[in-house]
């Protein structure tokens, strides 16, 4: 049996998987166990920011292997110390907790958001969260109930009570829903990727952070794939004026490890004590080690050069014979084709690139230092599948 049967027979059938085995490679080239090779333009879902075989970070996780691989959270590890301060340095957050996926982190924030106004206000008078439709913030049953999609719903229930929706840009909706005076916090994502790659708008967001303020809701932002330099800044709320109560991030934070923070700002950094909340393999050494090195290296210079390439696919294909628009930010981008992005996606891994879909989109993910030679080539060959 090859890998392809075996996987089949033996794995969960949960994901729709391209006939793809990749075996090796370097940066933004994959190999496959085929012998092509292919331009990654999605890196492993937001995850290799820096590509694969990225010296740097596998120097930082074989030097901490070969100390400990792991130790539990009941006692101190320097790599979890140092990347919590890192973090905090890098954005003003206060305190982290670490787990091991987005759909943690965002787990987290509930608990942060709902502890906090337990704290304050009393136990469950304000258990609500508000989240947005068209969001996505993980696959565990509180975060699918979060989840302000319903075809997410299905199969699974009952879910978890305490959520409400509004829909993205209406200020109005968001105003009725705070005012019920339940609320204990707001969770947004800035670009929300799995509901098409759709930024929210500006003064909707600004305007969601006062009203929340004014009322006493926490906000936290979901940067679990637009965090860590792909959105051209370290995260996508730098872009909107604003300043979270909570911020969640993972994917690209990691490396290629798993990896999950709840960045945890001043007015709640106290919410969480001694059993409040914990996690097993959360703020591993060896996966702190190599998410260390990752946040260390995006600085100015390195977040300009994801914006230099964003903008290159943006002119090259805006406009183009058979793309309607382009929707994102850096380099998380959505591309609307007149053909099904089904069929271009497979256009595209015949001609040697791997992309991905976003409901009705292409969803371009690349390393964040990807070879601008290669982008070129790469968008090229996206450009010729969608005519």
């Amino acid at each position: 049996m090859n890998t392809f049967d075996i996987d089949r027979t033996y794995v969960a059938g949960t994901y729709n998987r391209a006939p793809v085995e990749i075996v090796g490679g370097k940066g933004a080239l994959l190999e496959g166990a085929d012998g092509r090779q292919y331009i990654d333009m999605g890196s492993g879902i937001a995850v290799n920011g820096f590509g694969l075989g990225d010296e740097t970070w596998k120097e930082a996780v074989i030097a901490q292997l070969n100390r400990v691989q792991h130790a539990s959270n009941l006692y101190y590890t320097s790599p979890q110390a140092l990347l919590a301060k890192a973090l905090c340095q890098k954005t003003g957050m206060k305190k982290v907790f670490f787990g091991n996926s987005g759909a943690e982190a965002n787990e987290c924030a509930i608990k942060v958001m709902r502890k906090y106004a337990s704290d304050k206000y009393g136990e469950e008078k304000r258990p609500v969260i508000v989240t947005l439709v068209n969001s996505f913030h993980g696959r565990t049953l509180a975060t699918l109930a979060a989840t302000g999609q319903d075809h997410f719903h299905h199969s699974f229930g009952p879910f978890p009570a305490g959520f409400r929706y509004v829909q993205s840009g209406d200020s109005d909706g968001m105003r009725e829903a705070l005012a019920q005076g339940d609320v204990a916090g707001v969770m947004m994502e800035m670009v929300q990727g799995e509901g098409g790659v759709i930024p929210l708008d500006r003064q909707f967001v600004q305007e969601t952070v006062r009203m929340a303020a004014e009322c006493g809701a926490l906000v936290a932002v979901d940067e679990v794939q637009t965090g860590n330099g792909r959105s051209g800044t370290y995260f996508s709320y730098e872009q909107f004026g604003i300043q979270p109560d909570v911020v969640t991030t993972a994917k690209g934070l990691g490396g290629g490890l798993p990896i999950g923070a709840c960045l945890i700002g001043e007015k709640a950094q106290d919410t969480l004590t001694p059993g409040s909340h914990g996690s097993t393999f959360g703020g591993n050494p060896v996966v702190c080690a190599g998410a260390l090195t990752i946040v260390r290296r995006i600085d100015e210079g390195f977040l300009a050069g994801v914006r230099v390439r964003s903008d290159l696919i943006r002119q090259e294909l805006e406009g183009a014979k058979g793309i309607a628009g382009v929707t994102g930010m850096g380099l998380m981008l959505g591309v609307e084709t007149e053909k099904p992005a089904s069929e271009v996606l497979a256009a595209c891994r015949d001609r040697g690139v791997l992309v991905l879909t976003a409901k009705t989109k292409i969803r371009l993910l690349p390393p964040l230092n990807i070879d601008i030679d290669l982008l070129k080539k790469a968008v090229d060959a996206i450009k010729e599948a969608a005519k």
